[in-house]
């Protein structure tokens, strides 16, 4: 049976704006929110893309007010209003590894909201230097050369993106184009 999103699109974003203020968070949240949708429809979970989107928009959504919580908060907040718990699962997931209170990514969505969580702020980064500042012209090529730079984006974890791809069974490289792609579709 698909998985469909506990709060409507208009609740989940309104939900976001409580907790978050911040134009680059929002950006963040808005992004991940249309690359999970992306993702859904590519690998044939087209049935559950409003959830897999739901779970991108709101996977940071204790960030910014419980960074030091980020990952175990979300699972408070989210149980207050109701959520089920495959929806928490499914954003606590992303933060693997921060706390004994995460889950471990299993299904291929929390995979890859692991893994394209840390890419997109790389890539965005990379896209922000061209004279486009869009990702609409962003290739595999230049965004590799920048991700070899540790101190590009030095706050974006390869660690992180490689485990992700790892996860997945999927070369690095096939990430990187792949949420590439994901990203130009939903370019804001």
């Amino acid at each position: 049976m698909a998985r469909t999103p506990d709060f409507t699109r208009e609740e989940a974003l309104a939900l976001l704006e409580t907790y978050n203020k911040e134009a680059f968070h929002l950006r963040h949240a808005l992004t991940l929110e249309g690359v999970m949708r992306y993702f859904a429809e590519r690998l044939g979970y087209a049935e559950e893309a409003d959830f897999w989107a739901q779970v991108g928009l709101l996977h940071d959504l204790d960030f910014e007010l419980y960074p030091k919580e980020h990952c175990i908060k979300v699972q408070e907040l989210l149980r207050e209003r109701g959520a089920r718990h495959d929806l928490i699962r499914a954003i606590a997931s992303h933060g693997y590894g921060l706390s004994p209170v995460t889950y471990a990514p299993e299904h291929e969505m929390e995979k890859l909201l692991y893994a394209v969580d840390e890419l997109t702020g790389l890539i965005w980064a990379c896209a922000i230097m061209r004279p486009s500042k869009s990702v609409q012209d962003l290739e595999l090529k230049s965004v590799k050369k920048k991700y070899k730079n540790p101190n590009f984006a030095a706050g974006c974890s390869r660690e992180t993106i490689e485990r992700g791809a790892a996860m997945l069974g999927w070369e690095s490289d096939r990430l990187i184009d792949e949420t590439i792609r994901a990203m130009r579709s939903c370019e804001q």
